[in-house]
């Protein structure tokens, strides 16, 4: 929904908040379901509403539980027996500097103060650590700076001023998150300086209705929130498909020629372009795909992407369609290529005429860029590459892309396929998790949705209890061959179980993935035999597979039965099937991949 993209209009959001979510429900998409609880300092009503819309359109159902108002700290720490049933898969702590409960003054001695620092900070940690019971992800504002300033601008540096305090707790909460998984910063602060404080705070909403915010203030509030929690489930976008004329560049490559293009240092413009060029290419170190989509001769556009004063060169992008096709059908093509859903993709363009056509022809993302001077802020500020986690696939990405394509290009040569797949000398590391992996694995579980069969979503806390858990096995792949490393692609638990049937012991599968990059290398092959060989070591004789349908996984609908072999033990009206394996005289089915 277009309303809901920034930038979005707050008070038409608010007004129309009931209307706007009857129409996202109408419009029957996949959603994956999701308990939220919030736990606020102030009150959280309208938050939790217009967090529910951006959810919602983000493709995550919500159910909340709202502590009541200011007991945020006692529902952590002390229990509520409606919060355990609810057993929530996140936790959102909705605090503010209304919530710091104290000022120090001047004349309180610095020992005074670091006394106070202390003692608000270790009751934050102790509600942190008591929420741990849930396993489930924790988001936790900072806290914004206060509305007055009783020392003027020696606030922020004098031990006696409250910005100070306030900044010296936000360091706190810093160090926190950077040593413990799963534990996320809401950043209001920031958010609070960008909408700007007059803005942000109303102190007539405060003593009335004991909102901390100023009206205006909560759907970006929401927008934000939502980003992290987009990005925590898997619902973050993939790759950015850039334009070239007037959008990498000032001028027509094709008309002016490259020498003519504005890009560099010379003027205001062409140091607008650089820097877009700039914040285009960082988004590589982040995994983010980078791909061309113009109506442009390639020679020309290569031209241009080789200009001597750009930031960008022709191997920062994975692919590059520069031809004289629409571009919707550019991007459809873009998107098989790479083995992703079009959805995945963000597509940047300066022409409002070629952004409505994509718009209304796909699926990409296509965010309202204007001028040169507003393109790093649209794009900044629609947070589709909210980074939660940054692993070492991550920074790898770009490069297993252009491998991908690489192998496919050599596959052509090739009579026989299995003579092609014996070519790419493929190696793979298959064993039980390892922590050096967990952030990857749980990575893994919230963004594969085509070769997933159960679409289990996990969080990098349930995937280190699966680990640890005598009554589950787990299993990573790790692949690499001639043309690069793939780093970690498939993901494997298996739980100790009750036959559908007959009731004998076996070893239920509840999650089984795979990245799409390396399908129909057999790789499904050594993740059989190395989960086969773990429950056989474990005393199982039988593995059961499910397989649960989805909008996004129907190519593994057959796979138990048609790729490994299993039987058939039911089948419901939704769709869902029910297989199993004999793994008593069971063989290796692998004869490709050399296993490590």
């Amino acid at each position: 929904m277009k309303e809901l993209e920034y930038p979005f209009d707050s008070e038409w959001i608010l007004k129309k908040k009931k209307s706007i979510k009857r129409s996202l429900l109408a419009d029957n998409r996949s959603r994956i379901k999701k308990k939220i609880a919030v736990l606020g300092g102030s009150t959280t009503s309208d938050v939790i509403a217009a967090l529910e819309l951006f959810l919602l359109e983000a493709g995550i159902e919500p159910e909340f539980y709202e502590s009541e108002y200011k007991q945020y700290w006692q529902d952590a720490v002390f229990g509520n027996p409606e919060l355990d049933s609810f057993a929530p898969d996140l936790i959102y702590i909705h605090t503010t500097v209304r919530n710091v409960d104290f000022t120090p003054t001047v004349r309180m001695s610095p020992e005074e103060i670091t006394a106070a620092l202390d003692e608000r900070y270790a009751r934050l940690e102790q509600m942190w650590q008591a929420l741990d019971r849930f396993r489930c992800p924790i988001i936790q504002n900072n806290f914004e700076m206060p509305f007055f300033r009783l020392l003027g601008n020696r606030d922020v540096w004098d031990v006696h001023g409250l910005s100070n305090f306030v900044n010296r707790l936000n360091e706190k909460l810093y160090a926190y998150a950077q040593s413990h998984e799963g534990f996320y910063i809401n950043d209001i602060n920031w958010l609070a300086g960008n909408i700007g404080l007059e803005k942000w705070a109303d102190t007539k909403y405060w003593y009335m209705f004991k909102y901390a915010m100023s009206l205006e203030a909560i759907p970006p509030l929401a927008f934000q929130t939502a980003a992290i929690i987009r990005s925590i489930f898997g619902k973050n976008k993939k790759c950015i498909a850039v334009d070239l004329d007037n959008t990498m560049w000032g001028g027509i490559v094709g008309d002016d020629g490259a020498e003519n293009l504005e890009i560099g240092q010379e003027t205001g413009t062409s140091q607008a372009f650089y820097e877009f060029q700039q914040y285009v290419k960082a988004h590589k170190d982040l995994g983010i795909i980078l791909t061309v989509c113009s109506k442009n001769e390639e020679e020309n556009a290569l031209a241009g992407l080789n200009h001597p004063e750009g930031a960008v060169r022709p191997d920062d992008f994975t692919i590059i369609k520069a031809n004289w096709e629409p571009k919707s059908i550019n991007l459809e093509n873009t998107a098989h290529e790479l083995n992703i859903m079009p959805d995945a993709i963000v597509f940047a363009d300066d022409n409002p005429a070629e952004r409505e056509i994509v718009r209304q022809q796909t699926q990409c993302a296509v965010p309202e860029i204007g001028e040169v001077t507003d393109y790093i802020r649209v794009l900044d500020r629609s947070q589709y590459f909210e980074v939660t986690t940054l692993s070492e696939d991550d920074l790898k990405r770009g490069e297993m892309y252009k491998a991908n394509i690489q192998r496919a290009q050599a596959q052509a040569s090739f009579a026989s396929y299995t003579d092609y797949l014996l070519s790419l000398e493929m190696t793979a590391e298959i064993a039980p998790f390892k922590d050096v992996y967990l952030a990857r694995i749980a990575q893994l579980t919230n963004k594969s949705n085509q070769f997933n069969l159960t679409t289990l979503r996990c969080t990098q806390e349930q995937m280190t209890d699966f680990a640890a858990s005598p009554d589950h096995i787990t299993q990573y792949g790790k692949l690499v061959d001639k043309f690069g490393d793939n780093g970690v692609v498939s993901v494997a638990v298996g739980q100790r179980g009750k036959h559908p049937k007959t009731g004998e012991e076996c070893l239920d599968i509840i999650l089984w993935l795979m990245s799409c990059r390396v399908l129909k290398r057999d790789m499904e092959l050594a993740m059989l035999d190395g989960f086969v060989s773990q429950a056989k070591a474990a005393g199982y004789t039988k593995l059961i597979g499910r397989y649960l349908p989805t909008a996004k996984n129907k190519m593994v609908k057959d796979f138990y039965p048609d790729t490994l072999g299993f039987s058939a033990v039911s089948a419901s009206d939704d769709g869902c099937t029910v297989w199993e394996l004999d793994i008593t005289d069971y063989e290796n089915k692998n004869h490709v991949i050399k296993v490590n």
